[in-house]
């Protein structure tokens, strides 16, 4: 839930609380049983208020007056329900243009370092004319937006010698393409996750309608976002792998520039023995064969390959075409620690395969 920062009040913070969370026996939590519910919902994750440095905002406050009322919002909330999760507002998009986000962030780090428990960030995936731009630079700018508060969130527990971490949580994200470079925008959200597993805890998707697409004359149907999340859902389980990849790099501006062709990521379950390797190939033109080698083991048996791969990745997604859209599952050869596999050129690959440790 999300308390309202920009025209509420400090009362109307820990009221919320008592009324959803509260024990019987005060009058919110009382009036919550009248109209219904006895026990308490006990919500867990509480957002400090939403981009309250947007402009668009009904009570849009600096940095400082932000964090001076979150911090007192923080205070009573956490006296009505010690048990809360505190997530601080990070900047709002129109922010990250200007370099502004920097200063929100260090100041709302340092202010609440104390209280919170996250700091969200946002990301929509916008377009460009470019194809490099689409897929390179918006992949390297969702990487900033967490690797750069991480290394402040190091920074502030650093200065404070906090032992109590701080994490993140994209709690607004989605790309604002509707054909298959979409999907892609989403597969290597996805991938960023992942990587950075460590640091951010949470992320929420705002478009989620976008996952099963809609016909106004045929109705819904199974898109290729729809597919990458069923596989990123249901088989990445387990730690994310650290994973070395060696391969073309391309330019999309003269700052965003050694990019990879290929985005991966890797996960593994221990209680199954499963790796999932996850793979973006970037490339608009060429597809690229490489060589898969495991450093701590064997891999055992066959694996098998979901491929997702659309010739035209700029035609809208099509109730009709909507066959087209179903991974192709393929077996994929092992030997030993090592596989080969050519990824085809804008695809999604996931990769599933046991192993003998």
């Amino acid at each position: 839930m999300c308390i309202n920062l920009g025209t509420g009040t400090l009362d109307d913070a820990r009221y919320l609380v008592e009324y959803v969370n509260g024990e019987k026996g005060t009058y919110w939590s009382d009036l919550r049983a009248r109209y219904g519910n006895e026990q308490p919902y006990k919500v867990r994750y509480w957002g400090l208020g939403n981009e309250i440095d947007g402009p668009w905002e009904m009570g849009q406050k600096s940095a400082e007056d932000y964090s001076k009322f979150a911090k007192e919002a923080a205070k009573l909330m956490k006296w009505t329900d010690k048990n809360i999760s505190l997530i601080a507002a990070g900047p709002s998009a129109f922010n990250w243009s200007d370099g502004d986000w920097l200063k929100w962030n260090r100041t709302v780090l340092y202010e609440l370092y104390n209280q919170i428990d996250y700091i969200s960030i946002h990301n929509y995936w916008t377009l460009s004319d470019d194809y490099n731009v689409i897929m390179g630079q918006r992949a390297l700018e969702v990487e900033q937006k967490i690797t750069i508060p991480a290394a402040m969130i190091k920074e502030v527990r650093t200065r404070y010698e906090m032992a109590k971490p701080i994490y993140l949580v994209m709690d607004e994200w989605a790309p604002y393409s509707r054909d298959f470079l979409g999907s892609l925008a989403v597969a290597q959200h996805f991938n960023s996750f992942i990587r950075h597993a460590d640091v951010v805890k949470m992320a929420n998707y705002t478009m989620l309608t976008s996952i099963l697409s809609f016909d106004r004359e045929k109705g819904f149907y199974k898109s290729p976002t729809f597919y990458i999340f069923k596989l990123f859902s249901n088989n990445c389980r387990g730690v994310s792998l650290d994973v070395f990849v060696d391969c073309e790099k391309f330019k999309a501006t003269d700052f965003y520039k050694d990019i990879p062709y290929l985005d991966v990521t890797s996960s593994y379950s221990k209680d199954t023995k499963t790796m999932v390797i996850n793979v973006v190939n970037r490339h608009k033109d060429n597809a690229i064969s490489t060589e898969i080698i495991s450093s701590s083991g064997d891999f055992a048996g066959k694996a098998a390959a979901s491929e997702l791969s659309i010739a035209d990745y700029k035609a809208p997604l099509t109730y009709d075409k909507k066959d087209q859209y179903v991974p192709v599952v393929k077996e994929v050869a092992v030997k030993g620690n090592s596989m080969t596999y050519s990824f085809p050129a804008h695809s999604f690959t996931q990769i599933i395969v046991k192993t003998v440790n």
